[in-house]
């Protein structure tokens, strides 16, 4: 329904219907577009053509062809399901879009034809007349042409927490920027009107978005490592495969059969339940992290974020608490010194600065909400530092921190607004810089309360509010409020003056009641830090892991805010974004890594610097809130997003969520992404040795011309059960007490680095050894080929179950390690060794896996070869993990 345009003086009337049907025609509607998607079945199928599932795909084929129906069911089944979770991932993140889109506005205002109405947001169009009010969300890339008191919440794409003031034709902005407003932005006060210059994808937010859609999904460093030990156990296999059978043709032993052998092997070799346990063991760690407040929406990055060596963090609302606060003031009465605010309570402030405070409450549109005005409103919660309840603040963030400071130092709100009665309000405007409030006491005496810039503020004085009482103001007054107003800023405050004039019971005329103020005092301001963030930094250090702020506020703010968190540090540099600019991808390559703050910066360069770090080998991790933060963090090896300030667009892009917008919960993630990524390795150590192991009994032994120590059953028997229990234990070791003071692992770090490729070899091989000794003499003092194979595959699971409690630890042997501090690891050790001792002893399997029981003597051999391994490893061990210093 149309409405009456409501200015009067416009000289812009806006479009006509027709034109803006040919404009949208030319321009498209006003959305964000999306590049063609690949189709779920598509999507689906191409989980299939990852290395290490051709290689189970391959191995069912195998176990099938050998008649292992079992084998090949178990295999096919974690193919499924690995592929399964792996769509479910990708699917998901395709939702990204969705929720950019949803940021937009649904509907808007404009102004055609002369008349106002109400259209979808998609149909606006360049040339369009938007007419704004408080609250509204921005439809489109606009510029002002009409401003009331006009501020605009911004911080979605600069990350900024304060509200931006407008206007338009302003001396001291040349460029015009002040006049122009983005898509997605709020007006958080006034109203105004303005002229849409840009639509859909040409907005900054379209910009974004394309940003987002056109970076390329990379493997984690676990998957191109997973990738890159699939290959080199098929190299194997194909090699194992080749020397048995030509080496048993050239015995003379027929090729059907030595063939058979040779997949025999292969199949021992390959680790089927690899994949599944990695999986398990992925998702054992993101319930953990859940319970440590920290949501993990893609599995392989419970294994990144512990490999990070550099955290990006966006300063709004991650570092600071995305709220203004009250820091400091400052009064003649008392201008020796500043005095901290937050630490004082109702008695100890004195009376001047406890009247600059009470100025800032009156002069002050902020309000405290009802039940069913936060319904109505987003509202936000604050609690009060004295009486620990929470109060419900709206209006402008400033204004709120003047209000609840108020509060704070026992000023009521009754007091403001019963003992005051405002009776006349100048708003606040851009180009005056204050704002004034005429309020009346219930004697009838009358005063004018003004805040602003205190600059302004001081020019409009005559007098000052001394110890004594009102003096009149003087030059040296003056200098001395301007240099502790710049103090103040240098510490990274926003500076607001106060000032009041008594206006008595006559009459006053509006235009002069801004005129002989007497100056009252100085009110400082800040987003502080939060309170954990300064350990949880100190942390990533000791972690070796650099923490970087990228933000979008001022560059003498965010070093103040770095500086005192402790991230900014002697001989490190604070760079801008028009620095950035200037230095370009080469030149930010030579200096990236002395930089610990970016300030003033913008999408494209967060963008920048992630991908900086990233050449220089760095495994990057991005955090944000903001629209603003999404492309970088999806470009970012793991991406964090908060959980209750984060859009949804962030939280989509992010590959991990915080719930408690904690920062401090990154640190406790990194620890378990450590923890979780050795004990990783710790399974992939036991399996691989386990495999070689076996791989070794029977390839020598057919080597040397002995009868095949092993069936494939047995094998097999050995592979599913044995190895996967304790694997899966493995898992849930605890951490080791020196895992947050080692250095991050490199990004191009090898699965087998420091030594673990060594330790399975040689592990592996005294495993082969053992068992391949115990088959030799069983048969020879017996004769019985039943009886030796019954053995060695007792020595085989022996031995593995002993080996499973070395690989607790890489730096330490058996006999240095807690060997029960892991019970499920004990008790899959007990499980397994009852049904070893159930395969050998009753009939029912001995049929199956064609066993015989065994005497004490074969018994003393077995553990004898088994204790072997321990014993040799603890002495000629050399590998060591480096420690931190």
């Amino acid at each position: 329904m149309s409405k009456e345009n409501p200015f009067s003086k416009d000289t812009y009337k806006g479009i006509s219907s027709k034109q803006a049907e040919k404009l949208l025609l030319i321009h498209g509607p006003n959305s964000l577009a999306e590049k063609k998607k690949a189709s779920a079945i598509r999507m689906f199928f191409e989980q299939f053509t990852d290395f290490m599932v051709l290689i189970l795909i391959a191995a069912t084929i195998i176990s099938a062809f050998m008649g292992e129906i079992t084998e090949a069911i178990t295999i096919i089944a974690i193919v499924i399901l690995n592929s399964v979770l792996g769509f479910l991932q990708e699917f998901r993140t395709e939702k990204t879009m969705n929720a950019l889109k949803e940021l937009t506005a649904p509907t808007a205002k404009v102004i055609r034809d002369g008349t106002m109405d109400n259209i979808p947001a998609d149909r606006i169009v360049p040339g369009d007349l938007l007419v704004l009010e408080e609250g509204d969300r921005i439809p489109a890339d606009s510029k002002l042409i009409q401003i009331n008191s006009l501020q605009v919440d911004e911080s979605l794409l600069t990350g900024e927490s304060v509200p931006v003031d407008k206007s338009h034709d302003s001396k001291d902005d040349p460029e015009g920027k002040k006049s122009f407003i983005y898509m997605g932005t709020v007006i958080t006060r006034g109203r105004g009107k303005a002229i849409v210059q840009a639509t859909g994808m040409n907005t900054e937010m379209g910009k974004i978005a394309d940003m987002i859609q056109n970076i390329e999904s990379e493997e984690t460093p676990l998957q191109k490592k997973l990738a890159d030990l699939g290959k080199y156990i098929v190299f194997g296999c194909i090699i194992i495969c080749a020397i048995v059978s030509i080496t048993g043709i050239i015995r003379g032993e027929k090729l059907f059969t030595m063939l058979l052998s040779g997949i025999s092997l292969a199949v021992a070799a390959v680790p089927e339940g690899l994949p599944a346990i990695v999986t398990i063991a992925l998702a054992l760690g993101v319930q953990k992290m859940m319970r440590r407040n920290a949501l993990i929406r893609k599995l392989p990055a419970v294994e990144t974020l512990g490999c990070a060596s550099v955290i990006c963090s966006d300063k709004t609302g991650t570092l600071t608490q995305n709220r203004m606060t009250v820091r400091s003031i400052y009064t003649w009465a008392d201008r020796n010194r500043k005095k901290d605010i937050v630490d004082l309570n109702k008695s100890s402030i004195d009376t001047a600065s406890k009247f600059v405070l009470e100025i800032g409450g009156i002069c002050n549109n902020a309000v405290i909400i009802n039940n069913q005005q936060e319904k109505e409103r987003g509202i936000k919660k604050i609690k009060n530092l004295f009486s620990k309840q929470e109060i419900k603040f709206g209006g402008d963030p400033t204004e709120i921190a003047l209000l609840e400071a108020a509060i704070n130092v026992g000023i009521s709100e009754n007091e403001l607004s019963s003992s005051y009665k405002r009776i006349d309000e100048i708003p606040f405007d851009s180009d005056r810089k204050c704002m004034s409030v005429i309020c009346e006491l219930k004697n009838g005496e009358r005063y004018v309360f003004t805040k602003g810039a205190p600059d302004i503020i001081l020019d409009k004085c005559s007098n000052i509010n001394e110890v004594s009482g009102v003096k009149k103001i003087n030059s040296a007054y003056k200098n001395e409020v301007l240099s502790m107003n710049d103090k103040m800023a240098r510490d990274a405050l926003r500076v607001l003056g106060v000032a009041f004039k008594k206006l008595g019971t006559a009459r006053y005329n509006k235009n002069e009641i801004e005129r002989d103020l007497t100056f009252a005092g100085l009110i400082g301001m800040i987003d502080p830090p939060r309170t954990e963030a300064k350990e949880a930094v100190y942390k990533c250090k000791m972690a070796g892991i650099k923490t970087v702020m990228i933000t979008g506020d001022h560059k003498i703010t965010a070093a103040a805010i770095a500086a005192e968190i402790g991230i900014l540090q002697d001989g490190d540099r604070v760079l801008t974004g028009a620095e950035l600019d200037e230095l370009g991808d080469s030149g930010l390559m030579k200096v990236a890594d002395k930089v610990s703050v970016y300030a003033r910066v913008s999408p494209k360069h967060k963008l920048m610097v992630v991908k900086a770090l990233k050449k220089l080998g760095h495994v990057v991790a991005m955090t944000g809130d903001g629209v603003n933060d999404a492309p970088a963090v999806k470009e970012a090896d793991i991406g964090v997003s908060m959980g209750k300030t984060g859009t949804d667009v962030t939280k989509e892009a992010s590959a991990m969520i915080l719930m408690d917008d904690n920062f401090a919960t990154i640190v406790a993630a990194v620890e378990e992404g450590r923890v979780i990524y050795n004990n990783i390795r710790k399974f992939i150590r036991y399996m691989l040795s386990c495999n070689l192991g076996e791989v070794l009994t029977m390839f020598l032994g057919m080597l040397v011309g002995l009868p095949i120590p092993l069936l494939p059953i047995q094998i097999l028997w050995v592979n599913l059960v044995t190895d996967g229990l304790p694997a899966i234990a493995l898992g849930l070791d605890p951490p080791e007490r020196d895992i947050m003071r080692r250095r991050p692992r490199g990004a191009k770090e090898n699965i087998f680095s420091n030594g673990l490729l060594k330790l399975i070899l040689f592990r592996g091989t005294l495993i082969g050894l053992s068992t391949l000794a115990v088959f030799v003499s069983v048969l020879h003092f017996t004769g019985s080929i039943e009886g030796a194979r019954t053995a060695s595959f007792v020595t085989l699971v022996i031995t593995q179950l002993i080996h499973v409690f070395e690989c607790k630890s890489e730096r330490k042997n058996i006999f240095e390690i807690p060997l029960f501090n892991n019970i499920p690891l004990v008790l899959s050790v007990l499980c397994s060794l009852i049904m070893i001792l159930g395969v050998v002893y009753m009939p029912v399997f001995q049929s199956v896996f064609k066993t015989v029981p065994l005497n004490i003597n074969d018994w003393a051999l077995i553990l004898g070869f088994s204790s072997l391994g321990p014993v040799l490893s603890s002495f000629l061990r050399v590998n060591k993990e480096p420690r931190r210093k």
